[in-house]
């Protein structure tokens, strides 16, 4: 009906739907007009010249469970297929189906540089599989949410791949393996956007109190198990600083 006033407008940058007496977007905060529109007696709004709804909305086909308006987060497939294979590893070698020695840091490895990559999955001590993984489960969740896939495969690769790698280059340990170091590097590079809030008197949502908590004892790890180098925690830590801060950088830019 032409008299009738429009049920809602589009957002022209996120494309939403929202309602025609707001100022700014509720999802992107987009400012949408100065002023509220005054209505007259009839309820229509006065001012209608620059919001217009365009011929086809921008959003695509809605998801299953998604709302109009109202975007479904992508579940964290990567780190659950991380988590997940440590899981099945765990239960393979407490079951003498995997030998640790086949697959993990034994001294300095020769020739057997691909045990870099498989020494971050594997975990002799259930006690150090659950710190480890309950931190890569939560952070990378966290960062596959805010960046992407991508970023934590990079962490996860540098913290953990590059620590074990550090670990054989010194043979610090007669074993090294588990996955403090990629656990440190995701840990590490989600606190890095709220320190640098915080630093600038800005207020944060995040509980750095226990990540820090978190990062502490995954540091300490070593003390009591075997073998969760020290050296491959140290490298996951600083992995975490120079691959987190660009990232941090990206979510202030946005």
């Amino acid at each position: 009906m032409s008299g009738s006033p429009d049920l809602f407008v589009i957002c022209k940058n996120c494309g939403s739907e929202v309602s025609p007496y707001i100022t700014e977007c509720p999802y992107c905060g987009s400012r949408l007009r100065k002023r509220a529109p005054k209505l007259d007696r009839g309820g229509q709004p006065k001012e209608r010249r620059r919001l217009k709804r365009p011929p086809t909305p921008s959003l695509g086909p809605l998801r299953r469970g998604e709302i109009p308006g109202i975007r479904v987060d992508a579940r964290p497939y990567l780190t659950i297929g991380l988590v997940a294979s440590s899981l099945v590893l765990l239960v393979l070698t407490k079951g003498g189906v995997i030998s640790l020695v086949d697959v993990t840091i034994v001294g300095r490895p020769q020739g057997d540089w691909w045990r870099v990559l498989t020494a971050p999955f594997f975990y002799d001590n259930s006690g150090y599989a659950f710190v480890a993984l309950f931190s890569i489960a939560l952070f990378g969740w966290l960062i596959e949410r805010r960046h992407g896939p991508p970023a934590v495969a990079l962490l996860f690769l540098a913290g953990g791949a590059g620590g074990m790698a550090v670990a054989a280059s010194l043979d610090t340990l007669p074993i090294a393996l588990g996955g403090n170091g990629a656990a440190l590097a995701l840990v590490v590079a989600w606190m890095l956007p709220d320190l640098r809030g915080l630093r600038r008197g800005r207020e944060v949502d995040g509980d750095l109190l226990g990540a820090t908590t978190i990062a502490i004892v995954l540091l300490l790890l070593p003390v009591v198990v075997d073998t969760a180098d020290a050296l491959a925690g140290a490298t996951g830590l600083v992995a975490g600083l120079l691959l987190g801060y660009p990232l941090a950088l990206r979510v202030a830019s946005r």
